[in-house]
């Protein structure tokens, strides 16, 4: 009796202490803050050289781990999408350009997203800015795909004064439209540290803060500019550099507050962008008019963006298109370091899902995204073998180690291999000296090109000529990111 008695005892003493390594467990799971900047360029980072002023992102990079090899997606709507799916677009058909104003398509819904798995395990999850994954339906809004809370807005290249698009007002709270004063990043770190104090210390949360900067329109405050009044000449990169230390002004503003509620040191901030600097006035702005890409302060011929050494800019299979300045900070897990093994968008969601303890796969949509985790804390190697830049109808591109492949299919075609060990700018094609290679990388790239889904984009626009033909047509053209023709956008009836 008394050996049974020790054993119940045995047995209790050991489900309360699964039970209290599970409540430990849970208290544990970080807060997961993930902001991503918009046509960022790779070297317009203070501690990437740049004379521009981003303190608060430096120290974020001076104490965290800098990916010196992560891959966004060549514009806005395709990189948004592999961050909220950690699947690439191509299999969901969003591959191509972005979403427009006149568009009726948006992130296909049964695709599940990082904030909806994370829901699941217990977080708050909270989004604050830019989304453009759909707007026509409000099946498409944020706060329908697993956001608790959502402000900002829908589409892409709002005034970011009046917060409209055409003259439509493009801006929300929970579904509400609201016509509300301020500059958008200003506002935007308002929203954000209000949602921070609202955070209960005992339930982790998942804030997303998707910047508008410094995608054009180029608008900047006064205060900001007279920062760089005697610094930059050129009136163009004068305002982006304002735009920029904007919004580091708000990720400083993000970092005190979860400093002021004892909340930092178990918090991961991931800092990210979704493509690279646009090297293109079309890119930049959109494919307006001469005019139209005026009032947005593009001036042909000056642009504002550097990618540093790299080749190209957004819309482009370049690394000046795709590879995008990212940092892992979380002060009670992370060293400071820097790692350069490959890795994608894709990556953050099972990352993060790991580290809340959250279901990652299902049968039917498995990702492709990995768990860096180890790569980021650890400097292991990539867990990817290979790495789908982005594949097309029309183009792709495909990452191995070292290697990089980058197709064209369009006649003539064109083949570009690429070793980005020693050539991280592409100027050397060195697909005729690695014939193995390039079939190798072909073969996987092919193999990926059957996969995709027809691109919602080229059902959805039914007119390729000018400026948006060229972007589509011409091999050498930075695919673009922008709109319509005034008289041919119709955003949604606010409802």
């Amino acid at each position: 009796m008394n050996s049974q008695r020790h054993l119940a005892i045995a047995a209790i003493g050991s489900i309360l202490s699964l039970m209290a390594c599970d409540c430990v467990a849970a208290q544990q799971r970080p807060n997961i803050v993930v902001i991503l900047a918009d046509d960022l360029g790779n070297a317009d980072l203070g501690y990437r050289g740049s004379e521009i002023k981003t303190p608060n992102i430096d120290q974020l990079a001076k104490g965290g781990v800098r990916l010196e090899s992560f891959h966004g997606m060549p514009v806005c709507t395709p990189a948004r999408a592999a961050l909220m799916t950690g699947r690439y677009p191509m299999r969901y058909g969003l591959q191509t350009l972005v979403i427009f104003p006149n568009h009726t398509y948006g992130l296909p819904t049964d695709e599940r997203t990082l904030p909806q798995a994370l829901k699941e395990a217990g977080y708050s999850t909270a989004m604050v800015g830019k989304w453009h994954l759909g707007h026509a339906d409000k099946k498409f809004w944020p706060q329908n795909r697993g956001f608790d809370h959502f402000y900002g807005n829908t589409v892409g290249e709002v005034d970011y004064f009046t917060h409209k698009r055409a003259g439509i007002i493009d801006w929300q709270r929970n579904g509400s439209f609201i016509d509300e004063k301020g500059y958008v990043l200003t506002l935007d770190g308002d929203e954000a540290v209000k949602l921070i104090d609202k955070q209960p210390k005992d339930k982790p949360f998942f804030l997303y803060f998707a910047s508008l900067a410094p995608h054009a329109p180029y608008q900047a405050q006064k205060a900001d500019e007279d920062r760089y009044a005697t610094t930059i000449t050129d009136p163009t990169r004068r305002t982006y550099a304002a735009m920029i230390t904007s919004l580091d002004d708000q990720v400083g503003r993000i970092v005190a507050r979860l400093e002021r509620r004892g909340m930092r040191d178990n918090t991961l901030i991931i800092f990210s962008s979704d493509n690279g600097g646009p090297r293109n006035a079309v890119v930049a702005s959109g494919a307006h008019s001469k005019e139209e890409r005026t009032e947005s302060g593009v001036k042909e011929g000056s642009l504002p963006a550097n990618n540093g050494v790299l080749r190209g800019g957004k819309g482009s299979l370049y690394e000046g298109g795709v590879r995008v300045p990212t940092i892992f900070n979380w002060p009670a897990k992370l060293k400071p370091g820097v790692v350069n093994e490959p890795l994608h968008m894709v990556d953050i969601m099972p990352t993060a899902l790991a580290l809340a303890g959250a279901t990652a796969n299902s049968a039917d949509k498995p990702l492709d995204g990995k768990d860096i985790w180890a790569t980021v804390a650890n400097g292991t190697p990539s867990p990817h073998d290979d790495i789908l830049v982005n594949v097309e109808a029309f183009r792709g591109a495909i990452i191995k180690g070292r290697w990089k492949l980058v197709k064209i299919a369009l006649l003539p075609g064109k083949t570009e291999l690429f070793d980005l060990t020693t050539d991280p700018g592409e100027k050397n094609n060195v697909a005729d000296q690695n014939v193995d290679v390039v079939r190798d990388l072909e073969t996987r790239l092919l193999a990926y090109a059957k996969q995709q889904k027809m691109s919602e984009w080229l059902k959805a626009q039914p007119n390729y000529l000018g400026a948006q033909g060229q972007t589509i047509f011409d091999p050498d053209f930075d695919i673009d990111d922008g709109g319509l023709p005034r008289d041919r956008i119709a955003l949604p009836k606010h409802q």
